[in-house]
């Protein structure tokens, strides 16, 4: 079944021409058919599925939903709406920016699908960077099992020019202890929106990075 409209991405095409206020507050009651209420039924699912894996996660859709609303206090670009919907399931929700999980964003622009590590801190990349130069090939194994590779390609991450000492030479046998980012993921069409298997090519690529998550998970506890 599709989970949603082809009001879904034309809201946001049309809100795109027309980002303040005024129009979306005279167009509040299509946000809300259209997008709010089939985005928050959707979001209900992939928690519940992707719950029969994980145990961690008990979080509700409201935590799991990122607001329509841009930050727009340091931003040159003063619209206030963004122009997607978004959620991530993971143990901690959308006010956790480094707990592994399952980020999504669904608009006119595409689907996007990530999980990994986006934003760890120092010490949570500490131990992530121990936990690697601990067990490489632990850690080759996960990054290279067929379906990780085949779905995402590879770790991205932005990566540190200088290493703390204790971590220099174990960088030269695993280049990516150098990271600061440890996340994956991949973009399809937009049309995908309103395709029948959404929800299945969603957990499909959750089945293919739940042992990078699993094993993020445990270098930071």
């Amino acid at each position: 079944m599709a989970w949603f409209t082809n009001d879904f991405n034309q809201f946001f095409k049309d809100l795109a021409k027309n980002n303040n206020k005024e129009w979306f507050d005279a167009n509040r009651e299509r946000f809300e058919a259209s997008v709010k209420k089939p985005f928050e039924a959707f979001t209900g699912a992939v928690i519940e599925r992707v719950a029969r894996y994980d145990k961690a996660i008990t979080i509700t859709p409201k935590e799991a939903i990122f607001r329509i609303n841009r930050d727009i206090r340091f931003s040159k670009d003063k619209t206030p709406y963004k122009l997607n919907c978004s959620a991530i399931v993971s143990p901690g929700g959308r006010k956790d920016h480094a707990s592994p999980g399952i980020y999504y964003e669904l608009g006119p622009e595409h689907v996007a699908i990530y999980g990994g590590v986006y934003m760890p801190d120092k010490q949570q990349l500490e131990r992530i960077r121990t936990a690697i130069m601990d067990d490489p090939k632990g850690f080759r194994k996960v990054i290279e099992a067929p379906a990780f590779k085949k779905l995402f390609g590879g770790v991205k991450g932005e990566a540190n020019k200088v290493l703390p000492a204790g971590f220099k030479e174990a960088a030269k046998k695993e280049p990516l202890i150098a990271n600061k980012q440890f996340y994956v993921g991949t973009e399809k069409p937009a049309r995908m929106v309103v395709a029948p298997d959404l929800m299945d090519v969603l957990i499909e690529h959750y089945q293919a990075m739940r042992p990078f998550n699993a094993w993020m998970a445990k270098a930071l506890q």
